[in-house]
């Protein structure tokens, strides 16, 4: 059975680390533990445009969940507040195992991928920021397909870009609904441990797990690297 040779990357939280937004929370909301709280109910309102056919794009998502939670607090939001975040979306710095992992894949010989449901200028904004950039062979966006992960399009997207099946794909990801997305589409998966990160109970189970991209780059290679 042929493996699979294609490995696509999520890019925030997963390459990325969001954790230099923490002062645009704590200055806004008094608390940076808010920006967990923004990037669930962001990801909440791009699921819900999904599931009723109405498509919503990320930073129209990032805006609408900035609004809510200060309308929650009873909070007036200066103007900025919207212009600093997207701007610091652009600028996360990469975690430190992001280019060793992407080394090690590439040099192993797996063609890799960025999927992101951020606007591709975004997406290639976030990664020359990082460095990483130059590392994929492809950078894509599922609002290129005005469909964002978890649906199948943006799976399917890496697949048809690469020319190979869906299965020969293999997301990389540490988000339980992104994982539970690639499969679903027929891709294999593998999750990254990221801190307070843990897997769904629900469904189908990546055949990799790993506390970091070290420990999963280990993996994919072990067992995605026989042929």
């Amino acid at each position: 059975m042929k493996v699979p040779r294609v490995i696509a990357f999520d890019v925030n939280e997963t390459l990325l680390d969001m954790s230099s937004l923490d002062a645009v929370f704590e200055r806004a909301f008094g608390s940076a533990a808010v920006r967990a709280e923004w990037f669930a109910l962001m990801l909440q309102l791009t699921f819900v445009g999904g599931l009723t056919g109405r498509y919503v794009d990320f930073p129209s998502a990032q805006r609408a969940a900035l609004s809510m939670l200060a309308g929650a607090r009873g909070i007036a939001l200066d103007d900025d507040v919207a212009e600093t975040l997207g701007d610091g979306m652009r600028r996360l710095a990469p975690h430190p195992d992001a280019a060793r992992a992407l080394t090690r894949l590439a040099d192993a010989g797996f063609a890799l991928a960025a999927l992101t449901n951020s606007p591709l200028d975004v997406a290639r904004a976030q990664l020359e920021h990082a460095g990483l950039a130059g590392r994929f062979a492809a950078i894509r966006s599922a609002d290129e397909v005005r469909a964002l992960k978890p649906r199948p399009e943006p799976y399917r997207l890496v697949a048809e870009t690469f020319g190979v099946p869906v299965a020969d794909v293999r997301l990389v990801a540490a988000h339980a609904w992104d994982v539970s997305g690639a499969l679903a589409a027929g891709c294999a998966a593998a999750f990254v441990r990221r801190a307070g990160k843990v897997p769904s109970p629900i469904g189908d189970q990546p055949d990799i797990a790993g506390s970091d991209l070290d420990e999963v780059a280990d993996r994919i290679i072990e067992i995605d690297g026989r042929r």
